[in-house]
């Protein structure tokens, strides 16, 4: 699930490009004094800002223990016999580790029955027991390493049959490598290799009570770097000058973030442009993107004028906001993730920007959690219901190629009887943070 939001798995801190020629002066000052002090250079909306961290609290090894329980109830319904992961979120979200890529196998085998082992570059054994002890799996988990010039796939062979699993199904997590998966196919023509997604997104899409509050927060944290950085905007300002507002931002509220922002006509590309954009008077400004809490992200969109706006910006930022709350008012438990899109889709339509995706170029909304785009996905097809404590963005768009486009964005979580947006909807291409 790779994106341009990854960066925020490999840092602690806001990591937003550095161009001096582009950092307002208030940026540029601080970055040219050190000391308690620094902060008093940033604007006063950023100054102002207080530090959220310590209001989330992390996923404690019982809550792990609690997934990996879950996910063999979840294998034995879908007849798996065992479940492989490799470094990503979902081993983060079972086990505790962060484990980058590379050519060389890591796993964690998760079998329906036995105890879980991991298989390990023999040189790598001393970095993961760092890890694994301050997991759920604790000191006691089998490592089984290989050499370089050994086959990983024999260690994972090795340790099924050792549990008992010499032929039957083999989960897959899908960022599970080709190499890897198809490594192991070959060493054990005797497992069926599939899908290990029924058990990996039927434990994930579903949040706790914990995690939605690391969610509610990544949300607010979010929002609060957004409005200081307006607050602090002025004519004349590139777009990389206010990224780097909203990452001063961030890191006064001690949390890892980041944001796209498109200007103008580039505001009618969904994902944007790298293109070098000022941001001048009476012109839409898009900013997008989210921050990471305890592991759990957030996705916002705010769309806005500086200055004044023109009737047909207005207009269609009205289409929007009726179309992001049609889309809220239909999701609920029990209903299917596509007819979310087809509520807002419709609002779209019937205002005279369509068919289809002429205009509303994307689905409606994608799941959220560790990734911030997972299971399931708002959109035609998908026949997923809903159900309490899912999370979904909530971002419909009218984008007008040439002239400009307007999306809002804001992260939906799914409750007992309907659902509500953490951040309330923007009220005004003018008052983009003031809520209804």
């Amino acid at each position: 699930m790779g994106s341009r939001r990854d960066f925020l798995r490999s840092v602690g801190t806001t990591a937003l490009a550095s161009v001096s020629s582009q950092i307002p002066s208030q940026l540029q000052a601080q970055e040219n004094r050190s000391g308690p002090a620094a902060n008093t250079a940033l604007p006063p909306s950023i100054a102002a800002l207080k530090s959220m961290k310590d209001q989330a609290q992390p996923i404690t090894i019982d809550e792990r223990r609690a997934r990996i329980e879950n996910a063999r109830r979840l294998m034995t319904e879908n007849r798996l016999d065992a479940l492989m992961l490799t470094g990503g979120t979902s081993m983060m979200y079972f086990a505790g580790m962060r484990w980058g890529g590379g050519e060389r196998l890591f796993a964690l085998i998760l079998p329906a029955k036995g105890e879980p082992f991991h298989v390990c570059p023999a040189f790598e054994r001393d970095r993961a027991e760092e890890q694994i002890v301050q997991g759920p799996l604790g000191p006691g988990s089998e490592i089984r390493i290989w050499q370089e010039d050994e086959s990983p796939y024999a260690r994972v062979v090795e340790g099924l049959k050792d549990r008992g699993v010499s032929s039957g199904r083999l989960g897959m997590e899908e960022e599970v490598e080709f190499v890897f998966s198809n490594g192991i196919a070959t060493a054990a023509p005797a497992l069926e290799i599939v899908s290990a997604t029924p058990v990996t997104a039927g434990c994930r899409m579903n949040k706790s009570d914990h995690e939605i509050a690391l969610m509610r927060l990544a949300a607010q944290v979010t929002i609060a770097a957004y409005e200081a950085a307006w607050r602090a905007l002025e004519p004349g300002m590139t777009q990389r000058q206010l990224q780097q507002l909203i990452g001063a931002a961030y890191n006064q509220l001690g949390l890892p973030g980041e944001a796209s922002v498109n200007v103008g006509t580039y505001s009618a590309l969904p994902h944007g442009s790298r293109q070098p954009q000022t941001i001048h008077e009476g012109e839409i400004v898009m900013i997008d993107d989210g921050c990471l809490v305890e592991g759990y992200t957030s996705d916002i969109t705010r769309t806005f004028a500086l200055g004044k706006p023109s009737d047909k910006m207005r207009q269609v930022f009205d289409i929007v906001h009726r179309a992001q709350k049609a889309a809220l008012g239909t999701a609920r438990p029990g209903v299917e993730a596509q007819e979310v899109d087809a509520a807002a889709r419709k609002v779209i339509v019937d205002a005279g920007y369509g068919p289809g995706y002429t205009y509303f170029t994307h689905r409606v909304g994608h799941g959220m959690g560790m990734d911030m785009h997972e299971w399931p996905y708002l959109v035609k097809g998908d026949t997923v219901k809903l159900a309490p404590n899912m999370m979904f963005s909530d971002e419909p768009g009218i984008y007008i190629r040439g002239e400009f486009g307007v999306r809002l964005e804001d992260d939906m979580h799914i409750t007992e009887n309907g659902a509500e947006l953490f951040t309330g909807q923007s009220a005004s291409l003018e008052q983009p943070f003031t809520t209804d």
